[in-house]
This record gives C-alpha cells, sequence and structure tokens, in this order.
C-alpha cells in the first residue's frame, strides 16, 4: 500500500459482536443451516482456504473471524494478511478449519461482510491513487448502508481514504436547506458559531462565489464546494487565498477526480466509495475430512 495512509483503527468489539450476531440470526433462522444438517456427519471436519478470485484490498477480516467464533466451539479463522492489504488473484485470504456444519453455516455471513467491505476499500483505493501527489484527501460521507457505517467507514480507511463526519451529532455541517431556512449564508453560521462548544467543528456548503465570499466574510475555516466545475473550483481557490479549508463535493466519480484535485482543494467526498463500490470476489473452498 502506497505511503501516508492513514492509521486503521481498531473496530469497537461490541458493534462488530451486535452486526454479526444479527446476521447469523437472519442467515441461520430458526431452524439453523437445513442443507448442512441434511447432507454432512454431525462430526465431519472442514478445512477451508478464503482466497482472493481478483485484485483489491482487503478490509472486514474481524467480520469474518467473528462469525466462525460464534457458530461454535473450535472453529479456527486464521488470516493470512491484515485489513488494508492489497491482494492478487490466488492470494490467501484466510484459512478455515473446525466442524464442518458450523464452518458452512458461517461461511455466507463472513464472506458477506469480506467481500461487501474489501469492495468498498478497493474503490477507495482507485480514488486515492487518482490524486496521488496533489494533496487531495479522498473522504467518504454518511450516505451508507444503514446499520454498516462503521464497517464501511472502515473500509474507507483500509483504502486511504479519510472519513468524513459519522453522524449528525459528529459536527456540524450547514447545507443548502439550512441556509435557505436560517435566511443566508452569513446568518446560517453566525447561529451556529454562538451554538457550538469550542471543539466542535464547523463547515458550511456553499455554490457559488458569491456565497464563498459571503462564508469567508463571516468566519469560515472549512467551506463545502457543492457541484462545481473544475474551472469554478479554480477560481473559488484562488478567491479563497489559504483563509479556509475547502472540500469539493458533488459529482464526484474515479473519471473526475484526477482534475477535481489538480484544482488544488484540500479535500474531495464522495458517496460513490461506499454506495457504488462493487463487492470484491472472495470465496471460501472447502475440503471435506
Amino acid at each position: 500500500m502506497t505511503e501516508g495512509f492513514p492509521l486503521i483503527g481498531e473496530l469497537p468489539h461490541h458493534l462488530v459482536e451486535q452486526a454479526v450476531r444479527n446476521a447469523l440470526a437472519e442467515d441461520l433462522g430458526l431452524a439453523g443451516d437445513l442443507t448442512s444438517q441434511a447432507s454432512l456427519p454431525r462430526d465431519a471436519t472442514a478445512f477451508a482456504t478464503l482466497s482472493a478470485r481478483e485484485p483489491g484490498v482487503i478490509a472486514g477480516l474481524r467480520l469474518a473471524a467473528e462469525a466462525f467464533r460464534q457458530i461454535g466451539h473450535g472453529v479456527s479463522f486464521e488470516p493470512q494478511v491484515a485489513d488494508g492489504a492489497s491482494v492478487v488473484a490466488g492470494d490467501v485470504v484466510a484459512r478455515v478449519s473446525g466442524n464442518a456444519r458450523q464452518v458452512m453455516g458461517a461461511e455466507r455471513t463472513a464472506l458477506n461482510f469480506l467481500n461487501h467491505l474489501s469492495g468498498i476499500a478497493t474503490l477507495t483505493h482507485a480514488f486515492v491513487e487518482a490524486v496521488a501527489g496533489t494533496g487531495a484527501r479522498i473522504c467518504d460521507t454518511r450516505k451508507t448502508t444503514p446499520g454498516l457505517r462503521a464497517f464501511e467507514k472502515h473500509a474507507v480507511r483500509c483504502g486511504g481514504g479519510f472519513n468524513h463526519r459519522f453522524a449528525l451529532d459528529d459536527a456540524i455541517l450547514i447545507k443548502d436547506n439550512h441556509i435557505a431556512v436560517a435566511g443566508g449564508v452569513a446568518k446560517a453560521y453566525a447561529a451556529a458559531r454562538a451554538y457550538a462548544g469550542h471543539l466542535v467543528a464547523i463547515e458550511i456548503e456553499v455554490d457559488s462565489l458569491a456565497g464563498l465570499e459571503e462564508a469567508l466574510g463571516a468566519g469560515a475555516t472549512i467551506v463545502l464546494l457543492d457541484n462545481m466545475d473544475n474551472a469554478m473550483l479554480r477560481q473559488a481557490v484562488a478567491l479563497n487565498r489559504g483563509r479556509a479549508r475547502l472540500e469539493a463535493s458533488g459529482g464526484v466519480t474515479l473519471e473526475r477526480v484526477g482534475g477535481i484535485a489538480a484544482t488544488g482543494v484540500d479535500y474531495i467526498s464522495s458517496s460513490q466509495i461506499t454506495m457504488g463500490a462493487k463487492p470484491l470476489d472472495l470465496g471460501l473452498d472447502v475440503q471435506i475430512a
């Protein structure tokens, strides 16, 4: 992985445990894995290799390990790489062994988490590579799968991106509808400054150079430039003269992101990296002993 990537934090265990418990309950239902119960001997042992079938970046190993831990006693999950690792087709990601019925019962839950989150990490990595050398940071948004936000944002970090706010109580982001109700950029920003504690970050969204001027005049230190083309983004950077940190957002695609970064903005946020990522193809191959 490229040097300078952000540190990847540990996922809180209680979130991992709860998410996996819910996922296993959804898949096993009331009667459990009927196929494995019907076709596999009770005491059969399975040895499985979890491998990459295409290149990508791995994320979600904690969730996969928890799925095999919760399914029953004695199932061993041994990662061969860490979250954030780049893999190519054929690379072994983990080895799993234990009671065959239990291994098969947790297989899909483990793979669903791994495939989905590794897909996000892989796409994020592509965005990060596309802006390499510009100084711009790739950030996620709150557009995430309900119930999976912490894990999807973890996957963004695994791919080299950075996290925007996690929730509405994380920071103040004054958007166009807030501005419309408050009566203007300056009024909305002044009200937020009067309300916020000294440790609460305040960002305000604008969609024009006039709006940027008003935000800077109100004392804004972080400004989101919404749906501006590259020419306007360059003008905004020049107008700003380093007074505030600038974030470009809206219509950000992998094809556009390099040009956006070249305008000189500090951050680029995109929902594509969480909402538009294709799952990474990882598979579990089992031999029954």
